[in-house]
């Protein structure tokens, strides 16, 4: 488990404990966590679940396919320098005290 801290728009944190093999996106899902929605269920065919990875945690995150880079064109004014879909990160130890931030919405 890796413990997650989730921050919304309006700067409400919730910190969860995430398990292990699970995305950013279900652990959020899991949790009750305003602000993710992942209306496609996770298959990186939507942006509704588009985050901005802290600045100091986007070097250590794996980095983004072609395809999770095309779908955050469709995202909610994107920083492609630290945009992300959290149901392409796959949550390990290593990301233990992950902060992400959301958007002001999710189109």
């Amino acid at each position: 488990m890796a413990k997650i801290t989730y921050i919304e728009h309006s700067g409400t944190e919730h910190v969860v404990e995430v398990a292990n093999g699970l995305t950013l996106m279900e652990g959020a899902r899991d949790n009750n966590i305003p602000g993710i929605e992942g209306d496609c269920g996770g298959a990186c065919a939507c942006s509704t679940c588009h985050v901005y990875v802290a600045p100091d945690w986007v070097e250590k995150l794996p980095k983004a396919d072609d395809m999770e880079i095309d779908m955050l064109d469709f995202a909610f004014e994107p920083d492609m320098s630290r945009s992300r879909l959290t149901c392409q990160i796959k949550v390990t130890d290593q990301l233990g005290g992950l902060v992400v931030h959301m958007p002001e919405k999710q189109i």
